[in-house]
């Protein structure tokens, strides 16, 4: 089974400049690949085989071809390397998933500071003279 951890951008770049050159049917031929229009990539307003081209992309990145039937993980799999390689993958209507919908969230109001029941505990009493805080005693230690 191929895996496509190697593949980079700069393969699949390679390999869309290979199908331009050949034209598609050529490009399909060659590696033996059948026509799938399902999934197709889009790059820079052209559509090509994604399947050809991530298996082609393979071959550039590590010197075998991936046919077809080793791609793990199915055509999803390979729509997924494909966009995370920045390629926009356009799915067939049939294959569309809906949305999800999204329920709208009332907005936030700022809290208000917390308040609590409890009594601020008083001001602590301060030297008149140094502006020490006084003991318990209330006569300061420096001053007296």
């Amino acid at each position: 089974m191929a895996t496509f951890s190697s593949v980079s951008r700069q393969h699949v770049l390679q390999a869309l400049a290979e199908y331009d050159a050949r034209g598609g049917e050529e490009f399909l031929e060659a590696y033996g690949f059948s026509p799938s229009p399902d999934y197709p990539l889009v790059h820079e307003g052209r559509s090509y085989d994604s399947r050809a081209v991530l298996g082609v992309a393979h071959r550039f990145a590590t010197g075998r071809l991936a046919p077809p039937d080793e791609f793990t993980g199915g055509m999803d799999a390979a729509v997924t390397i494909l966009r995370k390689r920045g390629f926009e993958v356009t799915e067939p209507a049939t294959a569309r998933r809906p949305a999800p919908q999204r329920v709208p969230r009332a907005p936030r109001t700022p809290r208000s500071p917390a308040r609590s029941t409890a009594a601020a505990p008083p001001a602590p009493k301060v030297c008149p003279t140094c502006s020490m805080t006084l003991p318990g005693t209330g006569i300061c230690d420096y001053c007296a």
